[in-house]
């Protein structure tokens, strides 16, 4: 039983080699299927394309010390989070994924469950102290976005005078250019495409989640996991809801992954081994009253996936991205509650891993002069991070088992 240490991979467009995964000390690769559109089943033959590509070293004709560890994410098409008549055939295309994932012995299923936008950043190149590049939420950013620019019509009475004042002043220091980054920014978060959506396109979004609030998302939330989990347990998947990004909600959406209670609902909905969580510090984490060594504690037998990274809360909900053990989360008391859980697993007989991988990463050094086409997903940020994380965890442990 061993912490594996995982590396997303975007596919052969990412700038960031298999060699360079190897490298970084990588043995668990996380990845998808981003060409096949949302809703759409993945075909065996497609899966085992990607699986050879990750796994097998064509050019020097031998196996790569890597593996397919973990699908992130076969996004959910929006019929089934609205629940509308046609998510059953989406529902479907989705149970035949996770068997066709299944005969290709992938076994990590990640999803999210976030209306519309997958997450919401309003600066992707935010400058820390050191001169390297963060991702930023910054809360009157978006409220700017929100009144004057999208002025979707419930957002008036939405946020309060102070508030609308500091976006309104906000908005008048920006040139047109840095409007148009804003909006840009902002709606580039949209699940299984790389492109920036439209105002207008999201905006018809927007409407169609009209009359949807938390507790009907819940139950959409619950319909869709009857119908996956004992799917996915028959075929000895394990799925793994990642939380909300931020953790609250925005532009009017409902956000239901966003608390412990949430979690706790959340495997409560279906009892079974195959429903669990992805369990993200970066996302939880803005949240002060989200006790995340506890959760790990109290749910950390649901985790199937881990993401760490760090971030620094500020005023009103605003946060950027921090370095990995310096921030709002206390990363070393995370830690040591995985490394506890991991031993709880050793001690039960539990045979299977528990894949993690460094979320994110600044912007930095050589990287500064590239450009990263998936924002946070640079090489030396990254390579930063596992290193960092690899030591707190060897450690912590004081055994180098701890790791595979």
């Amino acid at each position: 039983m061993a912490l594996i240490q995982s590396w997303r991979w975007y596919g052969p467009h990412d700038i960031v080699s298999l060699d360079d995964i190897e490298q970084a000390g990588a043995t668990g690769v996380v990845s998808a299927l981003h060409h096949i559109p949302v809703g759409e089943a993945w075909p065996i033959e497609e899966i085992r394309k990607r699986q050879k590509l990750i796994e097998w070293n064509e050019a020097e004709g031998r196996p790569r010390n890597l593996k397919w560890a973990v699908v992130e994410s076969v996004n959910i098409h929006e019929s089934i989070r609205m629940g509308l008549p046609e998510r059953e055939a989406h529902i479907d295309n989705y149970c035949e994924t996770i068997r066709n994932l299944a005969a290709c012995h992938i076994d990590t299923i990640c999803y999210n469950f976030m209306p519309v936008l997958d997450w919401t950043r309003t600066d992707l190149a935010y400058r820390v102290k050191d001169g390297s590049k963060a991702l930023r939420y910054d809360a009157t950013a978006l409220a700017a976005f929100d009144l004057y620019m999208l002025k979707r019509p419930e957002a008036e009475a939405e946020y309060d005078t102070e508030t609308k004042a500091r976006a309104r002043a906000f908005l008048e220091g920006l040139t047109p250019k840095e409007q148009q980054s804003l909006q840009n920014n902002i709606l580039a978060g949209l699940p299984g495409t790389f492109d920036v959506i439209g105002i207008e396109d999201f905006r018809s979004f927007l409407k169609k989640y009209e009359g949807i609030d938390s507790n009907r998302l819940k139950d959409n939330l619950k319909y869709f996991l009857q119908k996956v989990v004992p799917v996915a347990e028959s075929a000895g998947i394990k799925l793994c809801i990642h939380p909300d990004d931020p953790p609250y909600p925005i532009f009017g959406l409902p956000r239901v992954v966003s608390t412990e209670a949430d979690l706790a609902f959340l495997v409560n909905a279906v009892d079974s081994p195959s429903n669990g969580i992805t369990f993200c510090t970066g996302s939880l984490g803005p949240r002060p009253e989200n006790d995340l060594p506890g959760i790990v504690r109290r749910l950390g037998h649901k985790f199937h996936f881990v993401h760490l990274r760090n971030v620094q809360r500020q005023e009103g909900g605003s946060f950027y991205e921090a370095d990995h053990l310096n921030g709002s989360v206390d990363m070393l008391q995370v830690v040591k509650a995985l490394v506890e859980e991991v031993r709880r697993r050793e001690k039960e007989g539990q045979a299977s891993s528990l894949p993690f991988r460094p979320d994110h990463g600044h912007q930095m050094l050589d990287d500064l002069n590239k450009h990263v086409p998936f924002p946070g997903y640079s090489a030396v940020g990254r390579l930063r991070g596992l290193a960092e994380l690899r030591g707190l965890m060897l450690g912590v442990a004081g055994d180098y088992s701890i790791l595979g």
